[in-house]
């Protein structure tokens, strides 16, 4: 028997659901298909509302527009439920979200990052992830979060 939640038992818990925020992830020059995979599997189930691919970041769909098993064997499903978008670069996407007001954080490890816990984010964020071993590009930096070393 499965069981689902009600907006009531929601608001019981003390979770607003009035104010549910508009999460969206861009992913910059992430080189695993398998760490993708898996980042749409979680933003799915936490609710982002789009994530950006962007460099040679990989994507649902080949280059000739075909589903990629690998991609699909790690994402589960989420990559048809979880929207997306591919782009060359990452400045373009930051800067169309500035201008809707997107509040913009980089996750890296850097000696001039905040710790995630001390971050108060807003209704609007773009969190960046960048690649696996070099970490975010410089010139995506408007503010970065620390993030665990084993996130």
């Amino acid at each position: 028997m499965t069981s689902h939640i009600t907006i009531s038992q929601i608001d019981s818990i003390g979770m607003k659901t009035d104010s549910i925020r508009d999460i969206r992830i861009l992913l910059h020059d992430i080189r695993s298909v398998y760490n993708v995979g898996a980042i749409f599997r979680t933003a799915d189930a936490i609710g982002v509302s789009k994530i950006y691919l962007s460099g040679f970041s990989p994507t649902p769909l080949d280059r000739f527009n075909v589903p990629r098993t690998d991609f699909a064997k790690s994402a589960l499903g989420s990559e048809k439920t979880v929207s997306w978008e591919g782009s060359e670069t990452p400045l373009e996407i930051i800067e169309t979200l500035k201008k809707e007001g997107f509040q913009i954080v980089c996750v890296e490890q850097d000696e001039a990052s905040i710790d995630y816990k001390k971050v108060n984010l807003g209704e609007k964020v773009l969190v960046i992830f960048g690649n696996e071993v070099e970490g975010v590009s410089k010139e995506c930096f408007p503010k970065q979060i620390q993030s665990p070393k084993y996130l």
